[in-house]
């Protein structure tokens, strides 16, 4: 094993990149970049029941992204490679020949239907999910109860059978976790784990086992879900005759009801739970990126907001905590609100202008997309916000708040509102500033002696369709004095009757 830092990201294309993988895979890179060594993606295929044919290039095209590029990889290329399981089918069936041949692991026949019979027959009280173990195996048709001939004669024959661990009945397992500390398992709460499956592919444990260990992986890093994996792995590495990798479990994102966070509670709580919800959410990568970064680590300071620079300086697995970390939907919505302010405006101009033409609207300048940034941003979360909040920046309302309405326009409100439309009408299109438009307004208020929300708020009815919004004079000097004064009668009209 090298001394050089290796690590690897090695999802299962079976499903959309979850968010808590990106975690896993942003952990392993900054543990990676910190040490100087290499962040290696590999692709665990060997499911095929349950291969997504598009989930491939969900990961790959979630990691660029997020800015986590990999060294080696199914695209990238290496000297390790290849980096699809599937595309490493022969290497796992010599280990599990030799697995046997040294005694570690055995030839099991046993169908499905003699399984169940096995755990219905055995299911007691005490022992409500019985195993294929070291207790059960003995009485189940393998190459340990069966005579050599027969076996040998079953294995010509083409029988499908599978290969199993030979988990040793009575020792305790242990291992040190960087994260965890000391852990120990009891080999008698173990399974006699299936390595290599019926059709010939292996399964998650011995590939995983055989390709860290040829790939030269020194540190696993990787979810608590795989924690229980832990052991059998142990054992795979003993009977190798191989020096293990340093394993870190990081610790579950909580959903904030408590439990861990699933697709279920996400939905529920808003929470999109695969990067590609993200990106099509337009989420800025460096917020998620931050915000994970804290999902169960700490700089140990006050610090909230790092560049990626400073992440790799500051990471270190001894600051990963132990316990679950919540997600907390409204902490990642105030990273991308400093993430996006941040942003030069010309920059979130020509993004917004992305998803202005999308939805039609078309024909705006570089100066008015830039003052409709200006107004919009502190009232956004995400950048689509400033076209969805901002709408009546870009078209006229077709309808009225009508809580609002019932707050603000009164008896003598339509007549105030004229006398406003009227004031400003008499202004030149070089006179309609923000400023101009405000002094009228206040004009006359002070005339009718009223108070300055008495006019002011219906006028923002009038002119963008709701009770509030950004700096309502600097909107009504962007928008233009005619369209200003059309939207002022057009909502008359429709007010009259209030």
């Amino acid at each position: 094993m090298t001394n050089h830092v290796r690590v690897r990201f090695a999802p299962s294309p079976t499903g959309m990149l979850h968010i808590g993988g990106l975690r896993t895979a942003l952990f392993n890179y900054l543990f990676a970049k910190h040490h100087k060594g290499s962040f290696v993606l590999r692709i665990e295929d060997t499911d095929q029941a349950r291969y997504v044919p598009d989930a491939e290039a969900d990961i790959t095209t979630s990691l660029k992204w997020a800015g986590l590029h990999v060294d080696e990889g199914p695209d990238k290329g290496g000297k390790f490679g290849p980096y699809r399981q599937s595309e490493r089918s022969e290497l796992y069936s010599k280990y599990a020949a030799k697995l046997v041949e040294d005694g570690h692991a055995y030839y099991a026949f046993d169908t499905a239907e003699e399984i169940d019979n096995m755990r219905q027959r055995l299911q007691s009280p005490d022992n409500p999910t019985p195993k294929y173990d070291s207790v059960t195996r003995m009485e189940m048709k393998n190459s340990l109860t069966l005579p050599a001939d027969e076996v040998k004669k079953r294995l010509e024959s083409g029988e499908p059978h599978i290969i199993r661990l030979k988990v040793p009945e009575n020792e305790t397992i242990r291992f040190d976790d960087l994260i965890r500390g000391d852990v120990s398992f009891e080999s008698r709460g173990l399974d006699d784990q299936v390595l290599l499956k019926s059709d010939g592919l292996p399964t998650y444990h011995l590939a995983n086992v055989v390709d860290d260990h040829l790939m030269e992986i020194s540190h696993v890093i990787r979810g608590e879900e795989w924690l229980s994996s832990a052991p059998k792995h142990i054992l795979l590495y003993r009977y190798l005759g191989w020096k293990p990798p340093v394993m870190a479990h990081l610790p579950l994102i909580m959903s904030p009801k408590g439990g861990k966070l699933s697709k279920r509670n996400a939905e529920e709580l808003g929470i999109p739970i695969n990067v590609r919800d993200y990106i099509a959410g337009a989420y800025e990568p460096a917020a998620v990126i931050n915000f994970l970064a804290y999902l169960g680590w700490s700089t140990g300071d006050d610090r909230e907001i790092l560049t990626p620079d400073e992440m790799i300086a500051t990471f270190s697995l001894d600051r990963v905590s132990k316990s679950g970390a919540i997600f907390d939907l409204k902490k990642l919505e105030w990273y991308n609100e400093h993430y996006l302010r941040a942003m030069p405006v010309p920059q979130l101009a020509g993004r917004v202008r992305e998803v202005a033409e999308r939805e039609g609207y078309t024909g705006l300048t570089d100066a008015y997309l830039e003052t409709v940034v200006r107004l919009m941003i502190e009232r956004s979360v995400r950048m689509p916000d400033i076209v969805e909040q901002g709408r009546f920046l870009f078209d006229a309302p077709k309808t009225i708040d009508e809580g609002a309405v019932k707050k603000a326009w009164k008896e003598n409100t339509g007549e105030l509102v004229t006398e406003f439309r009227d004031k400003i009408a008499g202004l030149s299109e070089a006179e309609f500033t923000a400023a101009q438009v405000k002094a009228v307004l206040s004009g006359v208020v002070e005339a009718k002696g009223i108070g300055f929300g008495k006019l002011m708020l219906p006028v923002r009815l009038a002119v963008t369709g709701a009770g509030s919004g950004p700096d309502l004079f600097q909107t009504m000097a962007l928008l233009g004095r005619d369209e200003v004064i059309g939207r002022i009668n057009r909502s008359l009209d429709q007010l009259a009757t209030k």
